[in-house]
């Protein structure tokens, strides 16, 4: 597990300092607070915010696990993937890996998220159907940051595994000795 603490964090208020107080009025549901509406929705429905990718690395990169030991996971996972190329063909899909492979521990297969609507679409679906296998899910920034989107701006469907975070590590090394 990465510091948290090890990272420096914009102060999520930018570009909003300075406005009045929002009302704390209740919905009708008398748990939910009202918002004012301004008729504009957020930009981030259309396009994934800074310092997300928007090349051809796409703003996410959904890894899914299996233990390539365990024959009911292998199916499952095997099931799962066809799934997933059947119903979201216009994703970018890698092809099913039966080996641990870069940071990743175990097999897996990895799908790419290029817009918000993938990402919304994709994300619940995989919820629902991921069945016993592990998910994680992580932003793609400055490839300078592969390690914190891994870990400190990750997130996970069931369980964690474990990443051997030496990869990166050994990547930037390689990259200082050009």
């Amino acid at each position: 597990m990465t510091d948290a603490f090890a990272f420096s964090y914009p102060s999520p208020l930018a570009g909003y300092e300075n406005l009045e107080p929002l009302p704390l009025e209740l919905n009708e549901d008398g748990k939910s607070i009202k918002n004012p509406q301004t008729g504009i929705l957020s930009k981030a429905y259309e396009e994934f915010p800074d310092p997300l990718a928007k090349d051809r690395r796409g703003g996410f990169d959904v890894h899914i696990y299996h233990f390539q030991n365990n024959p009911d996971q292998v199916a499952y996972a095997r099931a799962l993937y066809e799934r997933v190329r059947r119903e979201f063909p216009e994703l970018r899909i890698y092809r099913f890996f039966d080996r641990p492979l870069g940071p990743h521990p175990i097999a897996m297969f990895e799908v790419n998220l290029f817009t918000p609507a993938q990402f919304g679409a994709f994300i619940p679906w995989l919820v629902i159907n991921r069945g016993p296998l592990s998910a994680l899910v992580h932003p793609n920034t400055d490839e300078e940051e592969e390690e914190r989107n891994h870990t400190q701006r990750a997130t996970w469907l069931g369980d964690r595994v474990p990443l051997d975070l030496r990869v990166f590590k050994l990547m930037k090394e390689a990259k200082g000795s050009l």
